[in-house]
């Protein structure tokens, strides 16, 4: 870890990229869900989901594998395994005609992506710490937020002028180009004396050190609430936008503007952070991210949609508080794992993809016809991250006390 603390761009903007890849192979997408469900001859739409919620479940899974071998190894060796992964299942998604081998391929898919997607953690935990670790993490969040507000557009362009088949492809020309980057440019964060030696019972070990940490499983479950019901939001969105509200035509513009609402709040929380702490932070946007919800259920009770200006108004405001939650509950669950950084965010990584991967298809299910299943599910699951912040809070000012 770096004894002074100093932004970097380029590392800043190469961990985005490194996070990207995911979001590239998920969002893009969207667009293409009903073409893909007619090519697979899928009848229910709400299967198409599956498509979105498996890749994942993939990236839980893979955390698991990738995040103690790095621990070993060193982090960018790994990095480049878990691209050959996702190159190979891509390969599948394409050339398949099943949607069960498809469903296998996005498992695949993720858990080849998992690599770049939390080692991009670690290696910021390698470089940083505390409350300027938050502010490199939410900067890192910002960059990679740009992603989802083109990837809709570029979807849509894509199978326009082209077929679905041609955004697994774009993802993989997108993917060499960031890892010929990475290869050229990124020095390897974790050093020889620091790495730890490859046994079988690696992952056991770093299993029970990160359970000494209560505050580290506190915050990953926050980190399974909110991940679990925002990922209601993405499996449903081309459902909500294209057919409840029949605005195919602006699903990939309102889908980015809503990205900017993310994108802001990351960006102002890492100009915050530093002076108000992540802990704050993150708890001021949990009770704003359960208020805005409760108040929907509240005004909206009936099932029935209300405006399309007025259900944006409310997105915004809960991906708002999204953006100040995501990057502070990473960084505060990374906190005391630095000695322990890639074991430590697989496990985060994982717990918290796993509790989300149900809760989305859970709650998916009954997002048919109203927008209402999905606030309800905003609700519940903001109320429980915050219930766990509030228990935080009691435990350290007891401690203060003491």
């Amino acid at each position: 870890m770096q004894k002074t603390q100093t932004f970097k761009f380029e590392f800043v903007a190469l961990m985005a990229s490194l996070m990207s890849i995911v979001a590239l192979s998920i969002d893009a997408l969207l667009p293409a869900l009903p073409d893909i469900g007619t090519a697979l001859n899928i009848t229910n739409p709400n299967d198409n989901q599956l498509l979105i919620t498996m890749i994942f479940l993939g990236l839980g899974f893979g955390q698991l594998l990738f995040g103690p071998l790095s621990d070993s190894f060193g982090r960018k060796p790994i990095v480049f395994i878990g691209f050959i992964v996702f190159i190979i299942a891509s390969i599948v998604c394409v050339i398949t005609k099943s949607f069960e081998v498809m469903l296998i391929g996005r498992v695949f898919q993720g858990i080849g992506l998992s690599s770049p997607r939390s080692l991009s953690v670690s290696m910021v935990r390698d470089s940083y710490s505390g409350d300027y670790m938050a502010k490199i993490i939410s900067i890192v969040v910002m960059f990679f937020i740009l992603v989802p507000v083109i990837a809709p557009t570029l979807g849509t362009f894509l199978l326009h002028f082209f077929n679905w088949e041609a955004i697994f492809y774009f993802n993989l020309i997108f993917g060499v180009g960031i890892m010929i980057w990475f290869w050229l440019r990124q020095p390897e964060t974790l050093p020889k004396e620091k790495r730890v030696n490859f046994t079988p019972q690696l992952f056991i070990n770093g299993l029970k050190e990160f359970f000494k940490y209560k505050e580290a499983i506190s915050y990953t479950l926050i980190s399974g609430f909110i991940t679990g019901s925002f990922m209601v939001y993405l499996s449903t969105a081309q459902q909500i936008f294209v057919d409840q509200y029949k605005l195919g035509d602006m699903f990939p513009y309102i889908f980015a503007s809503l990205a900017i609402s993310i994108g802001l709040a990351t960006f102002l929380n890492s100009t915050l952070v530093v002076k108000f702490g992540m802990f704050k932070l993150g708890y001021i946007a949990t009770i704003a991210y359960s208020m805005v919800s409760i108040l929907y259920v509240i005004l909206f009770w009936s099932g029935n949609n209300p405006s399309i200006y007025i259900l944006i108004g409310f997105f915004a405001l809960q991906f708002f508080s999204v953006g100040f939650i995501f990057g502070n509950i990473r960084a505060l669950a990374m906190q005391p794992l630095g000695h322990i950084a890639g074991v430590g965010a697989a496990l985060n990584g994982f717990i918290s993809t796993v509790m989300a991967v149900p809760i989305a298809n859970y709650i998916g299910s009954f997002v048919k016809t109203s927008v209402l299943p999905l606030f309800i599910g905003f609700s519940l699951f903001g109320i429980l991250s915050f219930l766990v912040f509030l228990a935080l809070k009691r435990k350290t000012a007891l401690a203060l006390t003491n």
